[in-house]
């Protein structure tokens, strides 16, 4: 498949990210790479995993790689709005109101464990994703340009939580599942770790650093990157049998297919051509229409899954030529 000279900023941005980030994480590659197009989309992630498999790593590896501010919200039941996105206080000295900045003043943001912070902070964050701004007291704070939230959560601890609705997961470009490492991988983990790797110390691995301005720039690839009518009949056909599907009681919509569409041109990017073609779809369904998906209740019992339901449709939608 021919590397598209169109595509220079983004293949190497990406080729520096993934060469890079194998130096602190092991395997992955689809939290590695779901990531980067979280990144290059303007987007915010889902990533679902148990605990440690790499997902707090993931992001603070990338932070330290673009050179950016990094934050991190460690979610608990008594997590207040304010928490987040800061309070207004008196100046003692000019007894003066004064805004103090909460933490999504940030460019990589990491919520951890999101599903165990309460509705009413969840939907705090529904601004600062949606409009990356933050309004206190009728006043509107813009967040930095490169605003990104990588929420985590556990995909089987549920007392004490809160899952997240229809209207805050419509707000994640794509959810990202991290599987365990198979057995070579985590061989190799403890061989780093036995080396003296420590994920506490990122400053002593030596991370080569990128301009954030190289991101800017494959940023405005990805959105030059063509797509073909007959492919976005394609993405629609996908999403509107997610809606007629038997398991399905509310399927995708058009704003599902505009961000399917887009993370299948930042994969399409990422591979090095300046087009998409079907498998980027394929590859960029699952990523950005999973979590949008509400099985009915008997579905959920029989024990199917929205990957399921995504993969049946993917095979009975016809390819275009």
């Amino acid at each position: 498949m021919r590397a598209d000279t169109h595509m220079q900023a983004v293949s190497a941005f990406s080729q520096h990210v993934f060469d890079q980030m194998g130096k602190v994480i092991v395997g992955q590659g689809g939290l590695k790479r779901g990531c980067l197009v979280a990144l290059l989309c303007e987007g915010h992630a889902l990533i679902e995993g148990v605990p440690g498999v790499a997902k707090t790593l993931a992001v603070r590896a990338m932070s330290h790689l673009l050179g950016m501010q990094y934050q991190r919200v460690q979610c608990t039941a008594d997590l207040m709005p304010s928490d987040i996105i800061g309070t207004t206080i008196v100046n003692v000295t000019t007894a003066a109101f004064q805004f103090h900045a909460g933490p999504v003043f940030t460019d990589l943001l990491l919520v951890d464990e999101i599903n165990r912070m309460p509705p009413r902070t969840q939907a705090a964050l529904l601004e600062c994703m949606e409009e990356r701004q933050v309004t206190v007291d009728g006043e509107r704070h813009s967040l930095p340009a490169f605003f990104t939230v990588f929420a985590t959560q556990n995909p089987v601890e549920f007392e004490g939580t809160y899952p997240l609705p229809e209207a805050q997961l419509d707000r994640f470009l794509l959810k990202i599942r991290v599987p365990y490492p198979d057995v070579a991988e985590e061989v190799q983990v403890l061989a780093m770790s036995n080396r003296g790797f420590d994920s506490k110390h990122l400053d002593a691995v030596g991370l080569t650093p990128t301009p954030p301005a190289t991101l800017a720039e494959a940023r405005r690839e990805v959105q030059a990157v063509t797509v073909e009518d007959s492919l976005l009949t394609y993405i629609v056909d996908l999403v509107r049998k997610t809606r007629e599907w038997p398991s399905v009681s509310l399927g995708a919509s058009p704003r599902a297919a505009v961000n399917a569409m887009r993370v299948a041109k930042a994969l399409a990017a990422i591979d090095g051509r300046d087009y998409i073609i079907p498998d980027d779809v394929k590859e960029a369904a699952p990523l950005a229409l999973g979590h949008r998906l509400v099985l009915k209740p008997e579905a959920d019992l029989e024990g199917v899954t929205a990957e399921q339901v995504l993969a049946d449709v993917i095979r009975s939608t016809d390819i275009p030529k």
